[in-house]
């Protein structure tokens, strides 16, 4: 029985980590000053876009889901002909179509699979699952990589989907966006507005950076500096000592909207590092996808791993 994984371009990973793994990228559509992408989570294609600029400020930049056609022709062209049980991770559904169209794709695969099996050489049946991560950027990598643990495992397809859709829930995620004023800006076009034009104006004349923090997209406020470096230290201090209490999963994610020379330059990154090394912890740091970029700004930080309920001043 051979079970595949999808997840969406929302989903922050290393590529070498993805390709080892044979993980399945379901695109999502990118439009920025009115010219369509395709984001597929291709490292040469993502670090052009960083260096053209065009995910920054004074660029229109919005993602779409694709179509429920889309994603059926998809899943019948590369899924159903290649894997008998496939699972697939969606982006949180409170801020994505993703989950929906892939689902109603999912139904009308399960309609009409058998053909293109028999025509594929493969035989029995295929059986498959959309799952909502409730997550986003490197929590829903982090939940990727444990789901691919699982499969390494041989659990069987109930178990992984019971394991999978409980886990969801015991990843916590730190954001620390670079510009409120861009992430209040995106999240009006949305119509959310968990972003106050208050706050936004307060990260702007004071120079504040917050650190958000939450279960999934639960994220709430907890720090706020003055410094951006401040803000990733306090990041890195709760990840180091969440590391060293132990964790639910040997991942702990990271996605940098950043260059790499930016990334590699982040304090207290080495003892993040270090502390993954010694806990046979494996630290999956990657640069933040298209997807992710156009949703929380260029510049930003996500990182998530899963442990037993906490504060995050715990670990400060």
């Amino acid at each position: 029985m051979r079970v595949g994984l999808i997840v969406d371009s929302a989903c922050d990973l290393p590529y070498d980590f993805a390709r080892k793994h044979d993980l399945f990228v379901l695109p999502v559509t990118a439009i920025i000053d009115g010219q369509t992408y395709i984001d597929t989570h291709d490292p040469v294609t993502t670090q052009e876009f960083y260096q053209s600029g065009l995910l920054g400020k004074g660029h229109e930049a919005e993602t779409q889901a694709f179509s429920t056609e889309q994603i059926y022709d998809l899943f019948m062209e590369k899924i159903v002909t290649q894997f008998d049980v496939a699972i697939c991770e969606t982006v949180t559904r409170s801020r994505s179509l993703v989950f929906q169209n892939a689902s109603d794709a999912m139904n009308l695969v399960m309609a009409n699979y058998e053909e293109a099996r028999r025509v594929a050489g493969r035989e029995g049946k295929f059986s498959m699952r959309v799952i909502d991560s409730k997550q986003i950027f490197a929590g829903q990598g982090l939940l990727a990589a444990h789901t691919l643990q699982l499969i390494g495992q041989n659990v069987s397809k109930n178990a992984l989907r019971h394991e999978v859709e409980n886990f969801t829930d015991k990843i916590y995620t730190c954001i620390i966006p670079r510009d409120l004023h861009y992430i209040r800006e995106r999240a009006r076009r949305r119509g959310d507005k968990n972003v106050s034009a208050v706050a936004a104006f307060l990260g702007k004349a004071l120079n504040i950076t917050p650190v958000m923090f939450g279960r999934g997209v639960e994220g709430k406020p907890v720090v706020k500096t003055r410094s951006f470096d401040v803000a990733v230290e306090k990041v890195m201090n709760y990840a180091v000592g969440r590391v060293e209490a132990g964790l639910l999963t040997p991942y702990v994610s990271l996605s940098c909207g950043l260059s790499w020379s930016e990334i590699d330059a982040l304090p207290g990154l080495n003892r993040l590092r270090d502390a993954c090394e010694s806990r046979g912890v494996e630290l999956l740091l990657s640069q933040m996808g298209i997807t992710s970029a156009i949703y929380v700004g260029p510049g930003s930080i996500c990182l998530a791993l899963a442990s037993e309920p906490h504060e995050f001043s715990d670990f400060q």
